[in-house]
């Protein structure tokens, strides 16, 4: 039995893709949201990692790093699927044993990454 507990933030960003052909060339932002799914053992209280210590992590590795910024100054290439990846490796560097991570860059679109 596997077991996975899912957390999800918001924050507000700046980009711009110089190599896109439609209005993504140009300055915008988006209201990103970030679902982080962490997988585990349950300890001895019954929890994969507590929500509180989650949210912690998130807000200390991540979203000090996103939130309020211009992503072209944190990633070369700022696309929806490299921010994703971007993500996972700060919070797998943070200690989190990420399962899943989706990454919200609009209401109707995502990009999402899974553990193999």
């Amino acid at each position: 039995m596997r077991t996975t507990v899912t957390r999800t933030f918001t924050f507000e960003a700046a980009h711009q893709l110089p190599w896109h052909t439609g209005a993504c060339r140009e300055l915008h932002g988006h209201g990103y949201r970030v679902e982080v799914t962490v997988a585990g053992p349950l300890n001895d209280d019954g929890i994969v990692i507590d929500f509180a210590d989650l949210r912690g992590v998130v807000e200390r590795e991540l979203l000090s790093r996103y939130d309020h910024r211009y992503l072209n100054d944190v990633l070369d290439n700022p696309t929806a699927e490299l921010i994703a990846q971007d993500a996972w490796k700060v919070l797998e560097a943070a200690g989190l044993r990420v399962a899943r991570l989706r990454l919200w860059e609009t209401a109707e679109c995502f990009a999402e990454i899974t553990a193999e």
